[in-house]
């Protein structure tokens, strides 16, 4: 009978210390993007495009300062122009840590696999860096706004272009 309630207080330990703090939800606004062309780009008309993003999270909490944010997204990306609409389903990893108990500051990695346009010399695959704040509004709704950069060409090696993409998100969130 001890060796089982011995048991049993471990377990309950075990379970208390590996447990995190979990919340879902989503997230969506208004994206501002851009390729950033290097300087041999030349003749290329080059504006912003306005769209959008909208995505899922789980927020997983590690500490009280320090959480995790893996994401997946649908984000309308690329420039103005048609031919250079960039459309990505992507996977951020966001990094969280808490200023104060509106403000977080985050920052991370993300791939981006794009969908819609097929064999148009643009690469399927984006790698690029985030970088954001977030604004809790209340205990479950959160304004956010975040910068993309990407850390690799999104145009194939054979063209002889390299533009990295650019984007400002500008959004709401919800957590369940």
């Amino acid at each position: 009978m001890k060796k089982i309630l011995l048991l049993a207080i471990l377990f309950s330990f075990t379970i208390y210390g590996f447990s995190q703090d979990v919340k879902y939800g989503v997230r969506g606004g208004l994206n501002i993007s851009n390729l950033d062309f290097d300087n041999n780009a030349t003749g290329v008309t080059n504006k912003h495009r306005n769209s959008m993003y909208i995505g899922f999270f789980a927020n997983i909490g590690l500490s009280k300062t320090i959480s995790v944010m893996p994401e997946i997204q649908f984000s309308a990306e690329g420039a103005k122009a048609e031919p250079l609409h960039l459309d990505y389903i992507q996977a951020p990893i966001f990094f969280k840590f808490r200023l104060s108990e509106k403000i977080h500051l985050g920052a991370g990695p993300q791939v981006g696999l794009k969908v819609h346009k097929e064999e148009d010399g643009v690469k399927n695959l984006a790698y690029s860096g985030v970088a954001g704040i977030e604004y809790k509004i209340n205990y479950a709704i959160f304004a956010d706004v975040r910068y993309t950069y990407g850390l690799s060409n999104v145009f194939d090696d054979d063209l002889l272009v390299e533009a990295k993409n650019s984007n400002i998100q500008i959004g709401i969130g919800y957590k369940f």
